[in-house]
């Protein structure tokens, strides 16, 4: 019988890291030594029509690299970390059959943990329980929710912030159809993923060793995406007629703060500033879960040498594969 080809085995490197911690740029330095095409692992950036404010590689930097999981959803529909762990383990294979290192770049945990340890056999969704929820949250608000999330499964409502409606969300759903909180669902997996631990591809982490350089980053790009037309965008997109502001593609950080200023529910004035504090908060998360994988190299992405570490941990990475990878300027 044939053995079916698992991570264990494939010729990927995934670059990981809060948002602006230079993800994008490090993975194209990868690729400029080693012959790579690039996995998007970013639920925003799967979307067509969000180019401005998801930070979407260039016309000329996906000519110079292929690029994977990019517009491949309308805002209008969904796009799952099961579907992603589906599409990036068949990229990965068809990477690697072409003779090329996959890598996978993007800040989007969720699809990491999907792709790398599997998901979670948490119940389906309830629309019913849902609805209920939603209810609730327009009565009392979703700070109040996250305060009655506290009372029934205080480590989910630890990392998740009292204005995460969609976790928060989740999590009262799980709760509240099967009795079992989502951190005990979250936990029994990962004692599973333990037990049955195999050598995972290597995770390289971009992470500040100063948090205040990453906000100066964060400002810098929303002030540049605002130049470059990020409200346009966003009108546009509102334009259609046929997207509203519960959808995950409009809930991503910066497209949510723009959406409800074009509604008139927040002032133009504030648009920066609430952009700027929600990718904030959204590093911050990405951060906390970050320090949960103990697997990860971590790479300082605020020194001045960034790089030449990220390439010297890739080459080690890359050394250590039974029939290592030959970098381009070798060949």
């Amino acid at each position: 019988m044939t053995k079916s080809p698992s991570l264990a085995d494939a010729w990927c490197i995934a670059i990981t890291g809060p948002t602006a911690a230079g993800k994008s740029t490090a993975a194209l330095a990868v690729a400029s030594r080693y012959p790579s095409e690039i996995i998007s692992v970013d639920s925003a950036q799967v979307f067509c029509g969000m180019d401005i404010g998801t930070a979407k590689p260039s016309a000329a930097e996906r000519a110079a690299v292929p690029h994977h999981l990019l517009d491949i959803r309308d805002p209008a529909n969904a796009y799952s970390a099961a579907a992603f762990a589906q599409d990036a383990q068949r990229l990965i294979e068809e990477i690697n059959g072409r003779g090329k290192l996959a890598l996978l770049a993007g800040g989007t945990m969720l699809y990491l943990r999907a792709l790398f340890q599997g998901l979670d056999p948490m119940p389906a969704a309830d629309p019913m329980i849902r609805a209920q929820i939603e209810h609730e949250a327009a009565q009392h608000g979703w700070p109040e929710m996250h305060r009655r999330l506290a009372e029934v499964d205080p480590a989910s409502a630890l990392r998740l912030a009292p204005r995460d409606a969609q976790r928060i969300q989740r999590a009262l759903e799980v709760f509240r159809s099967s009795g079992q909180t989502l951190s005990s669902f979250h936990a029994s997996k990962m004692v599973a993923n333990n037990a049955n631990r195999t050598s995972a591809p290597p995770l390289l982490s971009l992470e500040p060793e100063h948090r205040d350089w990453l906000h100066a980053g964060i400002a810098e790009r929303f002030d540049a995406m605002l130049a470059a037309g990020f409200v346009e965008e966003v009108r546009h997109l509102r334009a259609r007629g046929d997207l509203h502001p519960a959808l995950p593609s409009m809930r991503c950080v910066g497209y949510r703060q723009a959406w409800q200023a074009l509604a008139g529910e927040l002032p133009m004035t504030e648009l920066r500033d609430r952009g700027i504090f929600a990718t904030r908060q959204l590093a911050k998360r990405q951060l906390t879960w970050l320090r949960s994988m103990p697997e990860r190299h971590v790479i300082a992405c605020d020194r001045p040498d960034m790089l030449g570490r990220l390439i010297e941990a890739v080459d080690q990475a890359v050394a250590a594969r039974p029939t290592p990878f030959i970098p381009t300027e070798n060949r």
